[in-house]
């Protein structure tokens, strides 16, 4: 095996334990507080101790985990302070793709994607689906993001979407009824057609502003209660 073949063979590795890991995480099948050795984890995932070792890294690299050395890692808790920061820059990039997405045109294909998840949305709502809405409004947010073309902005709320879907997943059995969020959804799709940047950041801001509180509230009153 040649060193090229062996270190793509390490990678591959690598981001296979990092997406293992991650997902239960997110998902909570590694719960807040939760410590494993490294050697824990190898064997959790089947996998030789070198590209857990790095996956850990990355992990910790998006706050989702805390290592200590010769006591593994430790799945992080979040605080309500956390909670504001994380939606402090959040809601600041989410703008800021909005405003790019609007200057640089709404592209048909984006367009049109955007319009059958919000169509999804609306039904989801009817059905009193909160979860299923959740996963599809995190959809409409990312393409949102993805049509922006800004690599090192979709990479940087990569990183803190994970951090509040954790949120989101734990207050979801509690959001009412999203229904004013589907009426925004359609109202920022409107603006982003229209190519006025700064209402389009404005729009997101204020969108963001009203369901980061509801989240605020709802994580303060059953989260950390929990």
């Amino acid at each position: 095996m040649s060193v090229e073949h062996e270190q793509r063979g390490t990678a591959s590795a690598r981001e296979r334990a990092y997406e293992n890991l991650r997902q239960r995480i997110l998902l909570g099948h590694l719960a807040p507080g939760t410590t494993l050795l490294e050697s824990e984890v190898a064997s959790l995932l089947s996998m030789s101790r070198t590209p857990v070792r790095e996956a850990l890294i990355m992990l910790e690299g998006e706050h989702l985990i805390d290592i200590r050395p010769r006591r593994g890692m430790t799945v992080r808790r979040q605080s309500l302070q956390d909670l504001m920061q994380i939606y402090e820059v959040f809601s600041a990039l989410e703008a800021m793709a909005c405003r790019i997405v609007a200057r640089e045109g709404l592209a048909p294909g984006v367009h049109a994607r955007l319009n059958q998840l919000m169509t999804a949305m609306e039904r989801a709502t009817e059905k009193e689906d909160v979860a299923g809405w959740s996963e599809l409004d995190d959809a409409f947010h990312w393409a949102i993001a993805e049509a922006s073309g800004n690599d090192r902005l979709r990479a940087t709320l990569r990183t803190y979407w994970a951090e509040q879907f954790r949120a989101r997943m734990a207050i979801v059995p509690y959001r009412p009824l999203p229904v004013r969020s589907n009426v925004e959804h359609r109202r920022l799709v409107e603006v982003l057609v229209s190519g006025d940047e700064f209402k389009a950041a404005q729009m997101l801001q204020s969108h963001r502003e009203h369901a980061d509180a509801m989240a605020i509230e709802l994580f303060r009153a059953h989260a950390l209660s929990g």
